[in-house]
Formats: structure tokens, sequence, C-alpha cells
């Protein structure tokens, strides 16, 4: 983390200062002081903060990156939080043979496994450079440079502490106990304690709840910039999955907080696919969104991944606004039957020509329908600004998440209006063109959120919370074999980095690793 530090002030130094004196002595001291002595640097840090859950460095293409020593496509937050969300689930398989990318679906992934590793790291890092942040804005580091504030760096430290938290929620969700950092842990080299899922649970309650008073009413902050509806949104996951996490039901709460979202102003787009386009930015239904611009924000990862291998066989590039496919991701005939009860469902953005429903060779592009959801096309029929890098930006939430959230937690028992989540499910089911239905049963929730929300990285959540990750549904090639399998229980976490674990003797791993 010292390291990462280091790191951080030198990309803040290269966003601060366009030109240098080559007369000038080298600074040696630290490098935070001399970004933070100048006021109109903190947006920048700021916004790096955001560009680090959509680029892996400070130059095209994932160049200079911040992690050394991974690979700048492969260390791509939104890349490996989507491929551990999606690949061990039945919404995604892939075809590819890189490292550590088939054991994700074949569930036979360790703690050296690169993604899993890649994305422990990448969270860490969002965390140790917003601690950066925090520490040298507040109140007392701003009297002491005599910067007055007039809010603004007020609110930018409110941003650092959700984008923290949001890292901090992955986390929670992905490896549930993880070494924990924050602003009043001294900087330089230390060990780092562990902390217990359920008190991270309670650290990250206490800090969002909080931020509802510190930042933005809802759609008040500048788009892809966090407010009070994406502080909102992540409490209601997590008092969803709280069951999981720690035991505890708060569906109450969970139903309390998707309610708070739907009374925002959100409102769903007349068209469905609108949310995945390469100018979805004018969509009133996303909540938060990672941003990208093929020209500003080139990177190989990201919606540019999602997009580009989503392609291949008889499917033509150009009906997506890119230069070519990468022929790799596909989808399951399970997955593919959870439609087969409405042929209107619109939502249903397969393509069948050339592929087999069944997939006997999963490197084997056409085995298994491939997925047309995603696109650098506009509502227009233009095309984002480059064929290589797409423009879609990533909803990270949006509306009809929480609706559907909000239905499930009152059929799981909260508190709430049951007709009121009957009519939010149907309005998603009527934009979608399928038939209304007149009762929700939770397997019918979770076929739904599938339906609505597949290859936008809650499936392995979802499937975790409905108890249908490890046993009780097989998908093809769950555990490596054709028919799918039950997996160990443990799988519904994973471990924490070997490189850490060997690193840092205050860490135990993961049982089962």
């Amino acid at each position: 983390m010292n390291k990462i530090l280091k790191i951080t002030g030198i990309i803040a130094a290269a966003l601060s200062f366009t030109a240098c004196d080559l007369d000038t002595k080298p600074f040696v001291g630290e490098v935070s002081d001399l970004v933070y002595e100048d006021p109109a640097n903190y947006k920048k840090v700021l916004a790096k903060m955001y560009a680090g859950l959509a680029v892996s460095g400070i130059e095209p293409q994932d160049g200079n990156v911040d992690l050394k020593g991974i690979d700048g496509g492969s260390q791509s937050y939104l890349r490996a939080y989507w491929y551990l969300q999606q690949f061990t689930t039945d919404e995604s398989i892939v075809g590819w043979g890189d490292p550590g990318l088939p054991d994700l679906h074949a569930a036979t992934w360790t703690a050296s496994n690169q993604w899993t590793s890649n994305f422990y790291s990448r969270a860490l890092y969002q965390v140790t450079v917003a601690n950066e942040f925090i520490r040298e804005t507040s109140p007392e580091k701003l009297a002491s440079r005599d910067i007055a504030d007039n809010g603004e760096i007020a609110l930018y430290r409110a941003e650092a502490k959700f984008l923290r938290a949001l890292a901090y929620y992955h986390a929670l969700d992905m490896f549930g106990s993880v070494p924990f950092v924050t602003e009043d842990d001294p900087v330089g080299a230390f060990l780092p304690e562990q902390i217990s899922r359920a008190d991270l649970f309670t650290y990250l309650e206490t800090e969002l709840k909080a931020l509802e008073t510190e930042l933005p009413a809802p759609r008040a902050n500048e788009y892809g910039r966090a407010d009070q509806g994406a502080v909102w949104m992540t409490l209601a996951k997590m008092y969803l999955n709280d069951e999981v996490y720690t035991g505890t039901a708060r569906y109450n709460e969970a139903a309390e907080y998707a309610k708070k979202v739907i009374d925002a102003g959100y409102s769903l787009t007349s068209n469905y696919q609108d949310n995945f386009m390469a100018d979805n930015n004018t969509s009133p239904e996303l909540i938060f969104t990672i941003n990208y611009d093929g020209n500003q924000t080139a990177t190989w990862g990201g919606t540019t991944t999602i997009i580009h291998a989503q392609v291949g066989g008889t499917m033509n590039p150009a009906d997506f606004g890119i230069d070519g496919g990468w022929s790799g991701f596909r989808t399951t005939p399970q997955f593919v039957a959870l439609f087969d009860g409405d042929a209107n469902d619109g939502r249903a953005l397969f393509h069948s020509d050339g592929q087999s429903l069944e997939i006997d060779e999963i490197g084997t592009f056409d085995n298994g329908y491939a997925v047309t959801k995603w696109t650098n096309k506009t509502k227009d029929g233009g095309t984002g600004k480059n064929l290589t890098h797409t423009d879609t930006d990533f909803g990270v939430y949006r509306l009809a998440d929480a609706y559907l959230m909000y239905a499930e937690a009152v059929a799981r028992g909260g508190n709430g209006d049951a007709a009121l989540a009957l009519d939010l499910v149907n309005q998603l089911r009527e934009r979608a063109g399928a038939a209304p239905v007149s009762s929700l049963s939770l397997d019918f929730l979770l076929d739904e959120r599938g339906r609505e929300l597949f290859w936008e990285a809650h499936r392995r959540t979802d499937l975790i919370r409905f108890g249908k990750f490890a046993a009780g549904y097989n998908w093809a090639w769950k555990g490596n074999v054709k028919e799918g399998r039950d997996l160990e229980s443990f799988r519904t976490v994973f471990p924490i980095a070997s490189s850490d674990i060997v690193a840092n003797t205050n860490l135990t791993q993961n049982t089962g690793y």
C-alpha cells in the first residue's frame, strides 16, 4: 500500500503539472504536499478516482498502469469485476484460454487466480487512493495550507468516501473479510489488520448513511458522479444481501432504500436498449455509471471488452459500431430458457444464426447463443467516436434494479406495498413487450432479475442470495462438467490473493483455499 500511495502521488502530480522548469531541483519530499498546495488540483485527483473504475492507467490504451506488474487490459476494475460476476454463472461463458479465465466457469479458481487477484488488488487500490485524498482534504489540512473551502472540496471529499465505500462493498461481496485501512491509519509501510465481514458491513452502513446528507440530491451532481441515489442503491443492495453477509435479514431496510430511489425522480427509458448504447448517457434510468469515451478513455477493458467479445461468427461488427469481433463471450442454454415462457419479450437479445444452443466445446464461439445486448451504436443509428474503443457507459445502478429489489424485499417479508411491487415488475415487463404477471414468487423474481439485468454484473450475487449458486441449480459447464454440477459451498466467496497472504501475516485465508 505504501508503494501504491507513491504511485498515486506521482499520478496526481502528472495530472496537475503540465510544464516543467528544467533548471528546477527535483523534488524528493512528499509528492502529496506539492499536489495539494493548489486547490485547482483537487478535482483532478477526484477525476483520477472515478477514472480508476474505468481505465487502468494514465495513458491511452491502458498505458502507464496504476498497478505495476499486472497487464493493463487485465487490471481494469470493471473488466475484472464483470468477469467474476458473470463467468461464474449461467449468464456468460468465455471461450478464451487466457491464464485463469477458464477456471472461473469451471469453478477451479485458486488463491493465485489472475482474475480474482486482479480485482482484489484493484479494489484495495481504489480504497488506498481514496484514503489519501480524504486524509489530505480534511478541514485541518486545508486550514494548514490556508485554503478556504466554499463547500466544493467538502463535496469532493464526500464523493471520495462514496468511491471508497463502493470498492469496500464489492470487496465485502466478493471476498468477505479483507484488510482494512482508512484515512485514520498512518501513511507508510505497515501490515493492515483484517476486518470481519460483519464489521465491514457495519462500517459501510455507518459511512453511507452519513453520506446521505453530504452528497447532492439525485441527479443534482454531474453525470457519472456520485449523489444520494448512488448511496441509496448501495445501501439497498447491502440490506438485500445482509442475510448472506452477516446472517441477519434486513428486508425492511432493503425495501425502504429501494423506495427512496424509486421516488427520487428517475424514470424508465421507453426503449430498454437505450441503456446499453453509445449515447446511453441520455437515459433517465441510469443512477450511477462508469463513463467511457472512445477517444478520451481508450481502454481494452470496460464496455470495449464486453461489446467486442460478444461479436463473432455470422455477426456483423458494423451492426454494433465496432471494427471487429473478438469471438469470446456467449451464454448458456439454461439462461436462454428463462425467456421460453414469452416469445415477445424484447429483452431476449440473442444471436442464434450459425450458433448452436448447446455448448459441446467451450472454446468454439458458435457453441452457445451469442448476446446482442451491448452496442457502440447510438439511438439514431450512428456509431461512437471510435470503432475500437467504445463510448458506451456502464450502468452500475439503474432504476429497473431498484424496482426489482423493492419487489424482492417485499416478497421476502419486508415492509412495503405488495400491489406496488407487482406493478413495478409489470412496468418492466410491459416495456419489454412481455405479458404481465398476476403474482410474484421468489423463483420468478430471480428469473426476472436475469431477464432484466443480465450481463450487468449482478448474477453471481443474485444466485448466492437465492441459494442457487453452489447447489440447487446447475448450468452447462458449471464446475467443468457439461451438464453442470454442484460446487463446494466455500466458493460463494473468492480467495484473498495469495501474494497478500504471504506478504501480510495479519491475514487469514478464506475457508477452502
